[in-house]
């Protein structure tokens, strides 16, 4: 496609996608929104219609904050990290993120599964925490559902504040753990991408139950170190 100056004006936002798509194929990785009209030959706010229509669709990842992970999830009342545990923030996990796992195998993107299924792996040097919490996040926003979105963004929140944690229940740094979380990932993502809603609701609920099985164990041995 490539616009020229004169005719950007009559391009539709289909056109601008096809060619947003091309770029994705042919990059892997889109350069800024300033670049990307520059390059177009387009009005930023004609890539933008188009930039959204395809977040909408689930081809496009919605734009990154510029600091960490922990950023991206909304900060709640003092209440609910007073009132809450980590064994209670699991089970609301328990109850969610199966059915989450569930919409997203039905209703993904080829874009959004692409993104579980690089997400399902840590990289090396990488922070296992923000890699789990990409994970599950990837598969919530693939739900499709964005009141569920939002209620499990709190919920990981609440989850992750410093007063919640049990001694050794933070993200795991062993290469064994690490190696076994990766691989309970994997088979939900596998699931996931297969569009097999049974079995990615099972793979869930077996990941999240051997992280519950942790902060239990783990629990216990700190009482008894108390």
């Amino acid at each position: 496609m490539k616009a020229d100056a004169t005719d950007a004006d009559t391009l539709t936002v289909e056109d601008i996608i096809e060619e947003v798509r091309r770029l994705q194929r042919e990059r892997g990785k889109l350069p800024s929104e300033r670049d990307l009209a520059d390059m177009l030959k387009i009005k930023r706010h004609q890539l933008r219609k188009a930039l959204l229509a395809m977040r909408e669709a689930g081809d496009l990842q919605p734009p990154r904050l510029r600091r960490s992970t922990k950023k991206a999830l909304p900060r709640y009342g003092e209440e609910l990290v007073r009132v809450s545990n980590p064994i209670e923030v699991l089970e609301m996990r328990l109850i969610i993120e199966p059915g989450l796992a569930r919409l997203a195998s039905l209703r993904a993107s080829a874009f959004e599964i692409a993104r579980i299924m690089d997400a399902a792996t840590t990289p090396p040097n990488a922070r296992p925490g923000e890699v789990d919490l990409s994970f599950h996040l990837a598969i919530a926003q693939a739900s499709r559902n964005h009141l569920a979105v939002e209620f499990y963004k709190m919920l990981r929140q609440v989850g992750v504040d410093a007063r919640m944690k049990i001694a050794g229940t933070s993200s795991p740094t062993c290469p064994k753990r690490i190696a076994q979380r990766d691989a309970e990932h994997r088979r939900i993502a596998e699931a996931i991408s297969q569009r097999d809603p049974e079995a990615a609701q099972a793979a869930m609920h077996a990941h999240l139950l051997a992280v519950q099985a942790q902060i239990n164990e783990r629990s216990t041995a700190a009482s008894f170190a108390a």
